[in-house]
């Protein structure tokens, strides 16, 4: 390039940057898994009704899926670093339409733990790989990238819950499920091919790349490798702020709707609540996401857990449509934020060299907490013949990732780990 006098010599940049198709099919992969997935407490009267099961015992399949997606969002985060999400994106896909099929044929309750539990939870892991993979594609504006991505799997409960109730009451929640797995893995599979780990696949550099200083470039593009993070306490401080927000957000999603029934709200206007949650997450997911890159990611999450703990307590005396379209008010933008700030946390804290591995084994360990949510809520309610035990719970341990969240600090070249057992602390690198 040609330079003028006295006119600096910038990065010429290509008219169309592929990162942006990227967050397209990032986005859609989100929508659709997490929106085929909001079809469970849509359908859960209706298993309920035809199979005479306590709540425990089927909300325990929703449980179970959290379970599996633990161990293989771990796995799926480190090869996600190796192969990249073009092939895992498309295994996750085969293994959420497959799920939703077999879910539709299901006699016995061992059956819906095996399809809805097992081949959801193998399917469902694949937004671990998306996320870490648009964390990659952008240097600047990640946090509004991540955000708009995040936002995906909350609009995906603005737009599948209406037409899963109009499938529900034309078709049956048998016949439903089979539409929606055939949907989802012809979509999911497509979206996939569109994918690529990083830009230098393609000979090109981050977003803004060029554009941010130096020593952010050096933490963003090296940072701490999988070991030198698990040995540091930030690492074990975030995976508890995630426990605790992963268990408050299923234990109460899962079972709102039928709450809501359950207080005399008609059935109609109680799956709205799901709409209003997903609305809200739209925002809360883009305005989360953008606040990081101001705020930081520590104030955001406490931001995310302090509403969480205003909607439960709201749970408490909620008794009337009006009432749980406030709570989705506050709870769809804390769980918005709340996907956003996963990714986010962990490039800021501990930078990209082992984005995937790190993200997908705190994820591990936050969904093996969340999924004691459900089937705990569901427990309370066979024994107490109510839920306000477990929105006093959500409370308590949402308060925690509060103080939690405000603790974390970013690690820098200087920061140490956690001594080892038996030896003294070892500088980050």
């Amino acid at each position: 390039m040609k330079r003028q006098r006295g006119v600096p010599l910038i990065e010429s940049r290509p008219r169309f940057f592929y990162g942006y198709v990227i967050v397209l099919a990032a986005f859609l992969f989100q929508l659709l898994a997490w929106g085929m997935w909001g079809t469970f407490p849509v359908f859960f009267e209706a298993m309920l009704s035809e199979f005479d099961w306590t709540r425990a015992a089927t909300s325990g399949a929703f449980s179970l899926y959290l379970l599996v997606t633990a161990p293989v969002c771990a796995v799926m985060g480190r090869l996600n670093d190796r192969v990249g999400p073009r092939i895992i994106a498309t295994i996750c896909g085969l293994a959420l339409g497959l799920g939703y099929v077999l879910t539709a044929q299901i006699a016995a309750i061992w059956q819906l733990y095996l399809f809805y539990g097992v081949l959801l939870g193998i399917g469902m892991s694949g937004y671990i790989a998306v996320n870490s993979t648009v964390a990659r594609w952008f240097a600047r504006r990640r946090g509004l990238a991540v955000g708009i991505v995040s936002a995906g799997s909350s609009m995906g409960l603005v737009v599948i819950p209406a037409p899963a109730m109009w499938l529900l009451s034309a078709y049956g929640w048998r016949n439903s499920y089979v539409i929606i797995g055939v949907i989802t893995v012809v979509l999911v599979v497509v979206l996939a091919q569109l994918l690529r780990r990083d830009p230098g696949q393609m000979g090109l550099s981050p977003y803004g790349g060029s554009e941010v200083k130096e020593e952010n470039v050096s933490l963003q593009l090296s940072g701490l490798s999988f070991p030198e993070a698990v040995r540091t306490r930030q690492l074990w401080m975030f995976i508890a702020v995630l426990v605790s927000l992963f268990m408050s957000y299923s234990s109460t999603l899962v079972h709102v709707v039928i709450h809501a029934t359950g207080v005399g709200v008609p059935a109609a206007s109680a799956a709205r609540i799901l709409i209003v949650v997903g609305m809200l997450g739209i925002v809360g997911g883009i305005t989360m996401g953008s606040a990081v890159d101001r705020i930081g990611a520590r104030v955001a999450l406490a931001i995310v857990g302090t509403l969480v703990v205003m909607a439960s307590l709201w749970l408490l005396v909620a008794d009337s449509a009006w009432m749980f379209y406030l709570f989705g008010v506050l709870f769809g933008f804390a769980y918005g934020g709340l996907w956003a700030l996963g990714t986010l946390t962990v490039a800021e804290i501990f930078g990209l060299k082992a984005h995937g591995a790190i993200l997908g084994f705190a994820t591990f360990i936050g969904l093996v907490g969340e999924s004691v949510g459900p089937a705990l809520a569901g427990y309370i309610f066979d024994v107490t013949s109510g839920y306000q035990l477990m929105f006093v719970i959500t409370a308590v341990i949402s308060a925690m990732s509060v103080i939690l969240a405000l603790l974390l600090r970013p690690i820098r070249k200087s920061a140490q780990a956690c001594p080892p057992k038996g030896g003294s602390a070892r500088r980050q690198a």
